[in-house]
């Protein structure tokens, strides 16, 4: 039942489902997916026209072509069933589910989902944002691994995780960055997808590239956006780059070689490659050929 759309997450935009303008806009952006956000970008006396304002745009000419996912509020809530229900009639890519806590979280939705007969299509995402959540982060990679489960994506919030724990991200995020290496272990361990999150000053694009860096380096798949002005930044750090897209070449040339095609390590300029490393030029050209077909 895994949702096998997705591939490329390198730039994922958080819009709110209650702004008619955002909405339109959100068709001409240059980013991998849309997070249509019915949760805390809605005030709560607008949620109900937010899920109808939504609904009457996804059903128009102007649907994006990139991924779509819909930020539900919690199934425990008040707005929760009839977030699911406009979000299920909304037919998107996926559904992400706030403040995933344990595997139940994840369950009574893909329930929900089945009662509503919801097409295999959509899959869920899952925010990872409070201490119960990295706590039961391999818990929640398990259940991802069953074939029957829609989850493939895990992202931080790294604000309310500071929040919830008091702690201070310190230079470069560095005191939060064993919380967010155990959400992208998790994700690694169940084969999802794995989003950074959010800056917050939109503005700030260096601070931002320096994040998009850092989240990189930690082994992120994208981040999580706030402003149309971040997508740029998002696709260069999260694609690769043209040295290492001529080096993942050469490897596989060299492996190619009649020589070569049985061999399990080789020597390259001086360096001792293996086959892992093929695996890993394979899959980032597969990731730039996505690229390119999407420019």
């Amino acid at each position: 039942m895994k949702n096998q759309s997705r591939s490329l997450r390198r730039s994922v935009l958080y819009m709110p489902a209650s702004n008619e303008r955002a909405l339109m806009k959100s068709s001409s952006l240059e980013c991998d997916a849309v997070v249509f956000d019915f949760e805390d970008s809605v005030a709560p006396d607008e949620k109900q026209n937010a899920r109808e304002k939504l609904r009457a745009f996804l059903a128009g000419p102007n649907r994006p072509k990139c991924e779509i996912a819909i930020r539900i509020n919690a199934l425990s809530s008040e707005w929760g069933t009839e977030d699911l229900l406009a979000a299920r009639a909304c037919e998107p890519n996926a559904i992400l589910i706030p403040k995933v806590e344990g595997v139940q979280s994840v369950s009574d939705v893909e329930r929900a989902l089945s009662e509503m007969d919801a097409p295999e299509s959509i899959g869920l995402w899952a925010m990872m944002e409070t201490p119960r959540s990295i706590l039961n982060a391999g818990a929640i990679a398990d259940h991802a691994r069953d074939p029957s489960s829609r989850l493939d994506c895990l992202i931080v919030g790294p604000n309310d995780l500071a929040k919830e724990t008091r702690i201070i991200p310190g230079p470069n995020r560095a005191n939060l960055a064993p919380l967010l290496l155990q959400v992208v272990l998790a994700a690694r361990a169940g084969d999802m997808t794995v989003l950074d999150g959010v800056s917050n000053n939109f503005k700030d694009l260096e601070r931002f590239a320096a994040e998009c860096q850092h989240g990189r380096e930690l082994g992120f798949d994208g981040k999580t956006l706030i402003h149309p002005a971040q997508i740029d930044a998002a696709n260069r750090f999260f694609g690769p780059t043209e040295e290492e897209i001529a080096e993942a070449e050469a490897i596989v040339a060299e492996f190619a070689k009649p020589e070569n095609s049985t061999r399990g390590v080789i020597s390259m300029s001086g360096k001792m490659v293996e086959r892992l490393h093929l695996e890993i030029a394979q899959d980032l050209l597969s990731r730039a050929r996505l690229i390119r077909e999407r420019t």
